[in-house]
């Protein structure tokens, strides 16, 4: 079976991570956090969304963050926008390139959004245009592809419409989303296979896998199969989502990115200072955090050396 000789692992944590925690971190812990993921080698990773502070109040300071920020020449930040007013907060904080997000299953985009998946593809014929014209890269989120807390199954052929949709009006990239956690193997290779004859690109689709059953690497397997090559992983597994009850947290950065490595697949990703990154996150969020391998290396640490990476 050929792999891809390189992968990029997309940084959701101080995003899709902080939004789900209970915790809220002021903007010099963001910031913390932020700097120890650019200095793993990580190459885009997301700080943030620009919503309303009533929607997710976690991520309220996205605009000081941002401004705090002393960015590493070569990575790509990242946030979402939900509406013009979020495109233009982005744009005034100094970032190049932006997310939107949508669900392929009405019951869940309405919870999400408070629009119908026709009203948000129609909010986004406008948006996206708008940040294309100021040379953004635009990212969008599909979420519930392998299927949906409120609907149950979903129809790929439905995420794979709305994907034709959201290339259409500029979206560089789409991010489909395994937002309950559920996809196993087969159904991840079935989904990533009609995208492809459906004239979505590898190089366009990015795959967002949630654990909850465990399956989230054995699922980027079979992407990477098929030659997807970008994934979302989120420092030591933070995350969930609000609106998708029973919903775990993302793939960890820290697991996938120690399975590439042993397999040989560049990521670019400094094992070392990742988990210190990690332990940083675990520290921050105040909780023991889910990723397998940040916990099996915070477990090899000797006596008193336990918090000295976070420290640092």
């Amino acid at each position: 079976m050929a792999y891809p000789a390189s992968v990029t692992l997309y940084e959701v944590g101080p995003r899709d991570g902080l939004q789900n925690e209970t915790a809220r971190l002021p903007v010099e812990a963001k910031v913390r956090l932020i700097q120890a993921l650019s200095a793993c080698g990580l190459s885009r990773i997301e700080i943030g969304s620009f919503v309303r502070p009533d929607w997710i109040p976690q991520l309220a300071d996205t605009d000081q963050v941002a401004q705090r920020l002393q960015k590493r020449a070569g990575l790509r930040y990242s946030a979402l926008v939900p509406n013009r007013t979020g495109l233009d907060r982005a744009v005034a904080s100094g970032l190049r390139e932006v997310a939107v997000f949508m669900s392929s299953s009405e019951a869940h985009n309405q919870k999400n959004t408070n629009k119908s998946i026709a009203e948000s593809l129609e909010h986004f014929s406008a948006i996206v245009p708008a940040a294309k014209a100021q040379g953004l890269f635009v990212r969008a989120y599909l979420s519930t592809v392998w299927g949906c807390p409120y609907e149950g199954e979903v129809d790929p052929r439905r995420a794979l419409e709305i994907t034709q949709k959201l290339r259409a009006i500029g979206c560089d990239e789409i991010s489909l989303g395994d937002t309950i956690g559920v996809g196993n193997p087969l159904q991840t290779r079935r989904i990533v296979a009609l995208f492809l004859e459906g004239g979505i690109e590898a190089s366009r689709i990015a795959l967002h896998l949630h654990d909850t059953n465990g399956t989230a690497l054995a699922n980027c397997l079979a992407g990477m199969e098929l030659g997807i090559t970008t994934f979302d992983t989120s420092v030591g597994g933070m995350g969930g989502c609000p609106y998708a009850p029973g919903a775990a947290g993302n793939l960890a950065t820290e697991d996938l990115a120690s399975m590439l490595e042993g397999m040989g697949i560049e990521t670019g990703v400094d094992l070392e200072k990742l988990f210190a990154a990690g332990e940083l996150a675990e520290d921050l969020s105040g909780r023991k955090l889910p990723g397998r391998r940040l916990q099996a290396a915070l477990g090899r640490r000797k006596p008193g050396e336990a918090r000295k990476a976070a420290s640092t």
